[in-house]
């Protein structure tokens, strides 16, 4: 069960991210060939206005066929054809439809468990918070220049952070205060804490939801960024990264682990999952690498600057070269992933 779910997430969220392509396009008046729900062979098609809607056999996303890849034809509705900024419009909504989604399956979520407030629930004897003074009750605002919204980011600055000194504000009686703290190794845990832990959820409104939503989105951008940059100095390697085999794995796992405590449980992990992901593609399809969506609009912000297009061509050659490197680093990802999970 835990496979099945794990493919049908990850296939809604390659569906919706391509539903922005085409909600996008319609918006513009721009020839869709095709939109169509799963791959592979069409179980079930229909065509309407010029557009064929497709339902396919494996339930693992789908696609928005818009010529994007092809010369202008003498239709003035083709992709090409269109202004440099409809077609931005178009190319940018994939990703930011990711990014709607994960706010979507966010203010459900703090709307089932509540949000972390970071507020400091206790303070560990023999630690820099306790030697600073930090208390029960205090509320952190600020890390280096990091604004903090959720106990989580303290966390994750820390994570992203090693061998840093922590300048940390905080709030008590309304009055705020910067101190300074030096992590200490935590030998049992095998890495460096400041001592303090949360003080649990907080019971979400609709409003509060609505806000926390936020806050959760930007926290897994905020994720996915530092880790690429630790990923591009080095600090951490690709044998580190994790793909499609891996994130069934974390699913099945995840639904293995929650289902004794019942289906309530069993759906709020994986909507904390569902948010991971989304987010993730959204912040992965914007990089500006050939055959991304972030690479496609390198080319139309230098078309909207230069007043002409790159010719087709040479952007093709561009993005098959892309597709290979990605290919490759797949092959690379799929082969660490049945390491982990096989052996």
């Amino acid at each position: 069960m835990g496979i099945v779910l794990a493919i049908l997430l990850f296939g809604f969220i390659v569906f919706f991210h391509e539903l922005g392509h085409f909600l996008l396009a319609k918006k513009n008046k721009i020839d869709v060939d095709e939109f169509a729900v799963g791959m592979g062979p069409a179980l079930f098609q229909k065509t309407y206005k010029g557009t064929r809607y497709s339902i396919r056999l494996l339930p693992i996303g789908g696609y928005c066929a818009m010529g994007e890849d092809e010369e202008a034809t003498d239709s003035p509705n083709n992709f090409n054809n269109k202004s440099v900024w409809a077609r931005i419009s178009v190319i940018a909504a994939g990703p930011v439809f990711n990014f709607i989604l994960a706010w979507i399956f966010s203010v459900i979520l703090i709307f089932m468990i509540g949000y972390d407030q970071p507020v400091i629930g206790s303070v560990d004897e023999g630690y820099p918070a306790a030697e600073v003074g930090l208390q029960e009750g205090d509320r952190v605002v600020q890390i280096g220049d990091k604004n903090i919204h959720i106990y989580r980011e303290i966390s994750a600055y820390l994570q992203f952070h090693p061998d840093e000194d922590v300048v940390l504000t905080y709030e008590r009686d309304g009055e705020q205060h910067t101190v300074t703290l030096t992590p200490k190794m935590d030998e049992e845990l095998g890495y460096e804490r400041i001592g303090l832990a949360s003080s649990g959820n907080t019971k979400a409104n609709l409003l509060t939801a609505f806000q926390y939503g936020t806050y959760e989105v930007k926290y897994w951008i905020e994720v996915t960024l530092d880790s690429l940059r630790m990923l591009v100095t080095g600090q951490i390697g690709v044998d580190q990264l994790s793909g499609p085999v891996g994130i069934v794995d974390v699913v099945d796992e995840t639904y293995q682990q929650s289902r004794s405590y019942g289906a309530y449980v069993v759906v709020a992990q994986m909507l904390y999952l569902a948010i991971l992901l989304s987010a993730n593609l959204g912040v992965m399809n914007l990089l500006p690498l050939p055959a991304l969506d972030g690479g496609r609009l390198v080319f139309l912000f230098v078309e909207a600057v230069r007043k002409k297009r790159v010719p087709p061509e040479k952007e093709g050659y561009v993005h098959f070269a892309g597709i290979v490197l990605l290919m490759l680093l797949m092959v690379v990802v799929m082969y660490n992933d049945i390491q982990r999970v096989f052996f």
